[in-house]
């Protein structure tokens, strides 16, 4: 689910960014090329499907993050069971080890 959602994310915003590059903030970009009156959708038509699109867009990434932060359910009260094995097994060996005298401090080297 957490991949899918974050493949859905990383598409929302390649094509968010495309319509964002389409668009010109002057009133251009992609509508000035339908000019005509004899186009199917005419200057107003494309510039609005291009501020939908962006806002739909927007609105999709939006709920895909929140999506992602309800179904991941990693947080400081769940621990991974395979980690808490991990973590008991370091801190046995570690309180195996402190109870171990230590060899006496001589001045030779060892090799």
């Amino acid at each position: 689910m957490y991949l899918l959602l974050i493949i859905l994310i990383v598409l929302v915003c390649v094509l968010l960014g495309a319509i964002v590059l389409i668009q010109n903030p002057k009133g251009g970009g992609l509508t000035s090329n339908f000019s005509s009156s004899s186009q199917l959708m005419g200057v107003q038509k494309t510039g609005d499907c291009l501020e939908k699109g962006t806002w739909i867009l927007a609105i999709a990434l939006m709920v895909f993050s929140l999506a992602i932060n309800v179904s991941v359910k990693t947080g400081p009260g769940t621990i991974d069971p395979n980690l808490q094995k991990l973590e008991n097994k370091v801190n046995s060996g570690a309180s195996q080890q402190s109870t171990a005298p230590l060899p006496a401090a001589t001045g030779k080297k060892t090799n």
